[in-house]
């Protein structure tokens, strides 16, 4: 069992979220504020989840790995409560890396072992696409 938290810091909209980890993050309700827009930690999290284990796999299979961007669009209704339809990710990745592995690795690092893609692929359509960057 993980325990975050999430505290008002008494300006604004302004909130800081503890993580399981006890590290801080800032959760910001106003466009000029600090923090992270709420609706956008999902998709961040989706990319997240799935990212730790796509550089775990591409590792294990010894590929040059020199970097993983994940450019996320997100589509939600129009009105209350902005319901996510559909998420989109672009994984950037960077380095002398097979393609087929790279496809691979996201597939199953969605599709097995992210706990958000998990809970939400039921109703949010997600999809994915990769593309590959030489090394700088």
């Amino acid at each position: 069992m993980s325990k975050a938290r999430l505290r008002w810091t008494g300006d604004r909209l302004q909130f800081v979220g503890r993580t399981g980890y006890g590290d801080l993050v800032p959760v910001g309700g106003d466009p000029g504020g600090p923090g992270a827009k709420p609706s956008d930690l999902l998709p961040i999290s989706l990319a997240a989840c799935t990212a730790y284990d796509v550089v775990v796999i591409l590792q294990k299979q010894r590929q040059d790995l020199q970097g993983l961007e994940a450019v996320i669009t997100s589509t939600q209704d129009t009105d209350p409560p902005w319901t996510f339809r559909a998420i989109d990710i672009e994984w950037v990745v960077t380095g002398t890396v097979d393609r087929r592995k790279a496809e691979r690795a996201v597939e199953i690092a969605e599709g097995k072992y992210c706990a958000v893609a998990a809970t939400i692929a039921s109703v949010v359509t997600l999809s994915h696409s990769v593309r590959i960057e030489p090394s700088p």
